[in-house]
């Protein structure tokens, strides 16, 4: 691990030492989960704009999945 020092605004540090409170954790705890979770978030956003990407170069033509119709399941 590494120390590092952040600069917060009053209001933000206010809100984050009352939600570490009430969820009994520190600080650093709950910096390195909401960094991590930001982390995974901006992956996705990612994810989710290249497969945007991908359909907008290359949508899809009509009739294209129509084959595989006969094999869903609809909860019969």
């Amino acid at each position: 691990m590494a120390t590092i020092q952040m600069t917060l605004d009053g209001q933000l540090l206010k809100k984050m030492d009352s939600t570490v409170k009430k969820l009994k954790t520190t600080r650093s705890a709950f910096i390195r989960e909401s960094v991590q979770q930001y982390l995974k978030t901006l992956d996705v956003r990612r994810l989710e704009a290249n497969h945007r990407t991908g359909y907008e170069k290359h949508p899809v033509v009509r009739g294209e999945f129509d084959v595989w119709e006969s094999e869903q399941s609809w909860g019969d």
